[in-house]
């Protein structure tokens, strides 16, 4: 376990908890899906544990199932603009968090613990005892926001291809110097002789919108088009509390608002939030103590689509900010030039086709829009029969709607170019119940016994219900009925689970500990419904038990531990079933619609078993040296049977898939923590300087599939994306390398480049070889001053951005584009390559359009996480 406490959480430029965490435990893996403010953040505990099933974590906020889903506004080739719903915590009304990561710790929460828990107390929950008085903390902070980073582009060549001037996609043509090899005074460059070129609007079509441009030119310069389209943003963090207690302690409440104002670095991207959060905690005479809490978040977010792109438009159906802003030709005045059509509102740029969609007009005209209002919170009662033994029920209740409007005027290029408007909610609803006896008797001198014996019922429902229009009648006015076509978004799904479970705990003179747990669930949407998981943990306390083996300037502390832990994985909807759908406009006859029935694509599974997971941990824990060094050190070793996927169905079953359990996949691991107290001062307003590291090292490894199939592509495409094979990491980049002759040397086609290997190989291993944080904390006086520097070392990324800015010849790793290349390999007759190829043909043809293998990268980095300088107001009285 991890904790994280609130002076590491509060007052932070990110207002998502999630990634407000990234760096401070071992063993979590935090990303986010990009850099806009607001969009979805995924967290991966120890890795992989499915292959089709959810890889996130449990939230439990106060004692209660917390949901964290990301309901996504597209895919990966459109655009997944979505939030995820941890956004709506505000991590200045945390008190804590806690990280549960092995199994033997999430057993007692069921099959919804099997990815790891986060448990988080909020300040709101006042379950300890606070001052004997009114207390209220006002806190502020405010932050620039702007792009980390931008790639390294040259400004010395500009638009068009093998240095000869013209509107391309690409940035091939002639250099912006005049005399030499390459310079825009050669005459075949395209480039008039004072150094002009006409204006990308002085076109027909464009005649009438602007005759201003008639006739015009411009100059044969670069622009800093990309670093002026970008903004600096700004973050406003506000937080008030309110907390206090009675005289005696058995009253205490806390009340907390937040504000939270995020604009992004990029046009038309914003998050705003408001949370309220109150509770309280009241020990009544008759044995009975009651607690509550009740949160209201409302998270608006905002963002232009962020589509793929390939510099060319994009890659899917959707629009694209970053894809026709990054792949900009040098040349090309993005903040300069009219972005729209005055006539028509439709989106103008440089090609003489109109052929790319300008990114200022997708800015203005096209967003996708998130507004969520949320209640979640609990009410607890406790019945103490005597100071041993007491009886609590606690229910809880999470729900949100988000209203999710996505939408494109008509003019586009990319997406729908007659407009479109879509609309729908997204309702989530958690009801959680929970009642569990708790004991703690003394059985000797010297033995002890804990226990709880509880019952829990968890029911969850997702509603989605909207319209989608096209057709756009009047340019500007998006609302459905201005829209000739709508079709309904309809989606419902529910699943209820009710588990029984308990924990009992043995400890000897306070030095070992036995803890043995089980929990069985039933589950509603199978029928293979219930599963049982046991777990059991040893832990032995050496610097208790010998007498002597401690001293103030060696060893502390000592903690040996060991343990074995269950869970299981439940699939979501309905997947032993099929199910019909009906549709009341299946087709058009003329133009009369007609209903009806068809069968989904998925064939019902009535033999489909849950997931099983088991885990064995061994570890340690250790404080030396007055306790200014603490190490924690973990070692796992975790199966998964009965893997859940997609099995491909022929088409003579009706069907395009059933879901089925195949393999097995294990997953192996060392989590080390590590706090120094480097400099100590116990003088109050001395110099201190800490220092807390973490180190995660993990790998996940596919035992076995089904006898029939030794891969499964289970996300991107069928030729490209993720893979599960046999004897490989899960995860593993799967697509088409460069052919290789019988010596595994590459071979090359007669032009000088690379030949396609037409099988599907295994071309990099996206999960990291290890992954290392370092945080800093230095206190003087009222100030403290934070850093955070975060590595991790390996694994490959796919990347067709970085793909794309080389071979469209933007960066100044293209600059050396007058020289010629020849490929290293063997051509098809088996003799040394040397075809000579001038720089697109490397650039374009081989990295950027050649095989998938030339698109595989280090992922390998080094950030500065978090830097911070803060000053605390002295308090007076």
């Amino acid at each position: 376990m991890s904790e994280v406490k609130s002076e590491a959480l509060e007052q932070r430029s990110e207002g998502d908890i999630g990634r407000v965490l990234n760096g401070k435990a071992s063993g979590v893996l935090i990303n986010q899906t990009s850099g806009l403010s607001g969009s979805g953040t995924n967290i991966v505990i120890r890795g992989l544990n499915s292959i089709t099933g959810s890889n996130q974590p449990l939230f439990i906020v106060d004692g209660v199932q917390f949901s964290s889903d990301t309901n996504t506004n597209g895919d990966f080739v459109d655009g997944n603009s979505g939030s995820s719903r941890f956004l709506d915590l505000d991590p200045n009304n945390i008190e804590s968090v806690n990280v549960l990561k092995g199994l033997v710790m999430t057993t007692l929460y069921g099959s919804l613990g099997r990815n790891g828990v986060i448990l988080i107390t909020t300040k709101s929950s006042s379950t300890n005892k606070g001052p004997k008085k009114n207390e209220v903390t006002i806190t502020q902070s405010y932050f620039n926001n702007e792009i980390a980073s931008l790639p390294d582009y040259q400004n010395k060549f500009g638009n068009g291809f093998d240095q000869s001037y013209g509107l391309f996609f690409s940035n091939w043509g002639p250099g912006f110097y005049q005399d030499g090899l390459g310079g825009w005074g050669d005459p075949n460059s395209g480039i008039a002789s004072d150094a002009t070129i006409a204006h990308p609007y002085d076109r027909a079509s464009l005649a009438d919108a602007f005759p201003e441009f008639s006739g015009a030119r411009l100059p044969w310069k670069p622009y800093d088009n990309v670093k002026d389209f970008f903004r600096t943003g700004h973050v406003s963090n506000t937080s008030v509390n309110f907390s206090g207690t009675s005289d005696d302690g058995k009253v205490s409440y806390n009340a907390n608002y937040g504000h939270l104002n995020d604009i992004g670095f990029t046009p038309g991207n914003e998050l705003t939030r408001n949370n309220i959060g109150i509770g309280g905690r009241a020990i009544l005479s008759n044995k009975f103590t009651i607690s509550g809490t009740f949160n209201y978040s409302r998270t608006d977010f905002i963002t232009p689509p962020v589509a793929a792109s390939q510099g060319s438009g994009v890659v899917g159906d959707g629009s694209s900010i970053f894809g026709d802003v990054f792949y900009t030709p040098r040349s090309i005045d993005l903040m300069g030039m009219p972005f729209q059509n005055p006539l028509t509102g439709g989106s103008v740029y440089y090609r003489s086709d109109n052929g790319i969609q300008n990114p200022r007009w997708t800015a203005a005209n096209s967003y996708s829009k998130q507004i969520t209002n949320r209640v979640f919170g609990n009410t607890a009662i406790q019945y103490s029969f005597n100071e041993n033994l007491n009886l609590i029920y606690r229910v809880g209740l999470d729900f949100y709607t988000e209203r999710n409007e996505v939408a494109q005027n008509r003019g586009g290029v990319t997406g729908n170019p007659l407009g479109s408007y879509r609309t729908f909610d997204n309702n989530r609803t958690i009801w959680d119940h929970n009642l569990v006896l708790n004991g703690d008797y003394d059985l000797t001198e010297k033995i002890g016994m804990t226990f709880n014996l509880g019952a829990t019922s968890n029911r969850r429902t997702y509603d989605r219900q909207g319209v989608n229009s096209e057709n756009q009648l009047v340019f500007g006015v998006l609302r459905h009925f201005n829209f000739t076509e709508q079709s309904p978004i309809q989606f419902y799904e529910e699943q209820n689970i009710i588990g029984l479970y308990g924990q009992a705990e043995i400890d000897y003179n306070n030095y070992v500990y036995l803890t043995l747990a089980g929990r069985n669930d039933w589950v509603s949407n199978l029928i293979n419904n219930s599963i049982f998981y046991p777990s059991a943990s040893l832990s032995f306390i050496p610097t208790k038990a010998f007498n002597g083996i401690t001293s103030d300037n060696g060893l502390n502390f000592l903690k040996l531990r060991a343990g074995y832990g269950t869970s299981a994985g439940f699939p979501e909807g309905y997947p032993t079933s099929s199910i019909l759908r009906l549709n009341s406009r299946t087709f058009l006859n003329g133009s009369e619609p007609v209903p009806g029935i068809t069968s989904a694509t998925e064939l019902g599974n009535p033999d489909l078993k849950p997931e099983r997971y088991d885990e064995v941990e061994i570890g340690f824990e250790t404080k030396f040296l007055k306790n200014r060094v603490s190490l924690d050190v973990s070692y796992y070793n975790r199966n998964t049977k009965n893997l859940i996927t997609d099995r491909p169905l022929p088409a003579s079953t009706g069907f395009l898939f059933t879901q089925t359990n195949i393999g097995r996949v294990q997953g192996t691991g060392y989590e080390i923590d590590l706090g120094i107290d480097l400099v100590k001062n116990d003088n109050s307003g001395g110099f201190n300087w800490s220092i807390n590291g973490n180190f995660t090292q993990n790998e996940t490894e596919v035992k076995e599939l089904t006898s029939d199939s030794q891969i499964i592509v289970y996300s991107g495409f069928t030729n490209l994306g993720n893979a599960a094979i046999v004897g490989q990491p899960l995860g593993v980049i799967v697509g088409n390398a460069i052919q290789r002759d019988e010596n595994g040397n590459y071979v090359v086609n007669s032009i000088g480049n690379y030949i396609e290997d037409p099988n599907l190989s295994v071309l990099g291993d996206p999960n990291p070889d290890w992954v290392l944080n370092v945080g800093n904390t230095i206190k003087y006086k009222n100030f403290n001053f934070n850093f955070l520097i975060s590595y991790v070392h390996g694994g490959d990324i796919y990347s067709e951005t970085i793909a794309t800015l080389l071979g469209r010849g933007l960066t100044t790793d293209t600059e050396n584009r007058l020289n010629t290349f020849i490929l290293p390999g063997v051509n098809e007759s088996g003799g040394v390559n040397d075809f000579q190829i001038n720089a697109s043909g490397y650039y374009f043809d081989n990295l950027f359009s050649g095989p998938d293998e030339m698109r595989i990268f280090d992922a390998s980095v080094i950030r500065l996480q978090e830097i911070s300088l803060g000053y605390e107001i002295p308090k007076n009285g």
